[in-house]
């Protein structure tokens, strides 16, 4: 059986990786399960510089799902050369870097950790243009067809040596729109759903749980959503997509392959378990045997629509 994928330019031994932010860079799962069984590793989101997140509570409870106000924590592009991609060199895995403009949210911010991070040997680059828990940048760029095209034009220009994917924000009237913006922008492939712009209140303080008031929301819940647009986003675009948004099953990860992913990504499901994803991957191997199907590839994109 081959469970081998091509994604935008990037050798997968397997369809199945894991979504920014709910990974750090594998080393705490590392302790649970070799990395190597992965297809790959998406880090968490990078940037040039250090950034602080936002204030506690930063996640809460949701029907289905969870809700996280984080605010791309993260200790820059330095720490990530020195301490991260060492410890991620020592897997037979993808290595694929969420790359985001930092706390000013500039066109140029973007540009200046893309320009490191073509000169790493990583093997993708994945451009956050969709986090909406940060008040500027992100999602202003990530929710228009000129901001994607703005930010993954420039960003192509330096990332010369590195395939590049765009992740999408399903903050939006129509995704079809954004995603050819990441095509025509020279794009190698486009990942989604990020989380659901969402908010839970406390009846008693009759004010929001969260310290930011809103966050994303992820999950089980939103899984229905992100099927529609990976949908969606695989029959409006050539280039491939990596699909995820509330997996937890095999099943869960075929409905996305069927949908026209060529590849899914575990997120919220990394915290209801620390082998979600391994348990996903399996889940995959199973269906095929069950079906009879000798590859993977195969089944992409072959929903059969009523």
């Amino acid at each position: 059986m081959n469970t081998e994928v091509n994604f935008a330019g990037i050798k997968m031994k397997n369809p199945v990786t894991v979504a920014s932010g709910t990974f750090g860079s594998g080393k705490e799962y590392s302790q649970f399960f070799d990395l190597s069984k992965l297809g790959a590793v998406v880090t968490k989101g990078v940037s040039y510089e250090p950034k602080i997140g936002n204030k506690a509570p930063r996640t809460c409870e949701a029907p289905a799902g969870m809700l996280n106000a984080i605010g791309l924590e993260n200790l820059g592009i330095k720490h990530f050369i020195e301490s991260d991609l060492p410890f991620l060199k020592k897997y037979d895995t993808a290595i694929i870097v969420n790359a985001f403009g930092g706390v000013g949210g500039t066109v140029q911010d973007y540009v200046n950790v893309c320009e490191v991070l073509n000169k790493l040997d990583i093997d993708g680059v994945e451009l956050n243009l969709s986090c909406p828990n940060v008040c500027a940048g992100c999602m202003a760029f990530g929710t228009t067809y000129d901001g994607v095209k703005q930010v993954t034009t420039a960003c192509r220009k330096v990332l010369t040596s590195k395939p590049l994917i765009v992740k999408l924000t399903p903050n939006v009237t129509d995704i079809t729109i954004t995603a050819k913006a990441a095509e025509e922008a020279g794009a190698d492939g486009i990942s989604l759903i990020n989380t659901l712009t969402a908010m839970v209140i406390d009846t008693e303080t009759r004010r929001p749980v969260l310290a930011n008031n809103t966050g994303g929301l992820s999950g089980p819940a939103i899984r229905p959503v992100a099927v529609r647009m990976v949908y969606q986003a695989a029959q409006s675009v050539k280039i491939p997509v990596l699909g995820m948004g509330g997996i937890l099953t095999g099943n869960d990860a075929i409905e996305f392959l069927l949908a026209g992913a060529t590849a899914v990504s575990i997120g919220a499901g990394n915290f209801y378990s620390p082998y979600t994803s391994i348990n996903v991957l399996k889940g995959i191997v199973d269906y095929l045997e069950r079906h009879d199907i000798d590859d993977v590839n195969s089944i992409v994109g072959t929903v059969k629509m009523n």
